[in-house]
């Protein structure tokens, strides 16, 4: 039996033994509602608030401003419906979101779109970045909210987030990032990129599906869209999963602890991968390239493939990839990211992204580059074929 190879960490990351013996722990044990105030509650309180200071240590933050949420895209939700809803009536209406954000951004901002908010899309250059000059020509005194991921999904490319931050300032609007796919893969520190609010999600960094938080400035006005109870002192109703916060917490001090060493070791890998496939397949490119990238992602073109075609070829060798974002798969539509960056419709049609983890191996990496060159160069040959015998 082929032992497979798993190098879709972006979409999501094997849980750590931590993270799942921790979970499975406070299952059991922590059974107790954490809102009540009797001794269960407050034991499963205090679990909470332990995974609050792992998570707000993770990204330099104070426990008190993260808020918990069901994942990244309820905290994306939070961040931009939340803070649109407070300026409702106000002179600023208007909201500047990135054209490469992930679709828990884009099609919330398309939501508000409907509902009459203006919506600005932000282009990006060749490299997939959001640059000063591009948001210095959008911005204007009517923006209450300008919206920049910090790490892209697909191509790893990491924005210029300081920078944008300081122009949205300077216009009075307030600035959010989605670091969903940064934390745990480079330093993510909410007091050095100037932000009022960044979002996380607990399973791209080892821990449980099901977790996530925004942080929120201390002051900034944010109205929940989510209404009930008091938990999460009135920003986010409903009652905890306590078994995943717990999770949660785990992963992130993890990440903390070994986030540079783990960091050096996915970009020695991710280096070799890539530089393997670029000298042994023909016809290869690297999409982001000459942007700075987290260390564990590169997205590469294939020329003359259908991408998903290679997916399922490589699936079937026992190699799992992507083609882009998880919460995207089952689309024919093309990658928004790549197209958003001018990349040729062929081009953008033939691109796989790979991502590693802190556990992949070089034994994985180098059976990787025997699968890759072997695949691609079938499915050429099947393409030359098919192309000749048409008429």
């Amino acid at each position: 039996m082929t032992t497979r190879i798993y190098l879709d960490w972006n979409a999501t990351t094997p849980p750590a033994r931590e993270v799942v013996a921790a979970v499975a722990d406070t299952l059991a044990e922590e059974y107790g509602n954490a809102s009540s105030i009797h001794s269960f509650g407050q034991r499963a309180k205090a679990a909470v608030d332990g995974a609050r200071t792992a998570v707000a240590t993770l990204v330099g933050a104070e426990p008190g401003d993260v808020v918990f949420t069901s994942g990244g895209t309820e905290a994306d939700n939070l961040a931009v419906r939340g803070v649109m809803d407070a300026v409702a009536g106000s002179a600023r209406t208007r909201l500047i979101v990135s054209a490469v954000e992930h679709e828990a951004v884009l099609n919330t901002a398309k939501a508000l779109a409907h509902r009459g908010v203006p919506v600005t899309i932000l282009p990006v250059d060749a490299n997939g970045l959001a640059t000063v000059d591009a948001l210095s020509a959008a911005i204007a005194d009517d923006v209450a909210l300008v919206s920049v991921m910090l790490a892209n999904n697909e191509t790893g490319v990491v924005e210029p987030v300081a920078d944008l931050a300081r122009v949205a300032h300077a216009h009075g609007a307030l600035f959010h990032t989605d670091a969903v796919q940064a934390a745990g893969k480079i330093p993510v520190n909410v007091r050095s990129l100037g932000i009022d609010l960044l979002s996380l999600a607990a399973h791209k960094l080892g821990g449980p599906k099901g977790a996530g938080a925004l942080w929120i400035r201390r002051g900034t006005k944010l109205l929940s869209p989510v209404t009930g109870g008091r938990q999460e002192r009135n920003r986010r109703a409903g009652t905890e999963d306590v078994p995943a916060l717990v999770g949660f917490g785990v992963a992130a001090r993890l990440a903390h602890e070994h986030g540079r060493e783990s960091a050096r070791q996915m970009a020695a890998l991710r280096d070799s991968l890539e530089a393997g496939i670029l000298r042994d397949v023909p016809r290869t490119q690297v999409n982001g390239a000459g942007a700075a990238r987290v260390p564990n992602t590169t997205n590469i073109a294939f020329d003359g493939i259908e991408a998903e075609s290679l997916l399922i070829a490589l699936d079937l060798d026992g190699l799992a990839v992507s083609t882009g974002s998880a919460c995207s798969s089952g689309t024919l539509e093309p990658s928004h990211v790549l197209r958003a960056m001018g990349l040729p419709h062929r081009r953008v049609q033939s691109s796989i992204r790979f991502s590693v983890g802190p556990t992949t191996t070089a034994d994985e990496i180098r059976r990787t580059l025997e699968i890759v060159p072997r695949v691609v160069e079938r499915l050429r040959q099947i393409g030359r074929r098919d192309g000749a015998g048409r008429t």
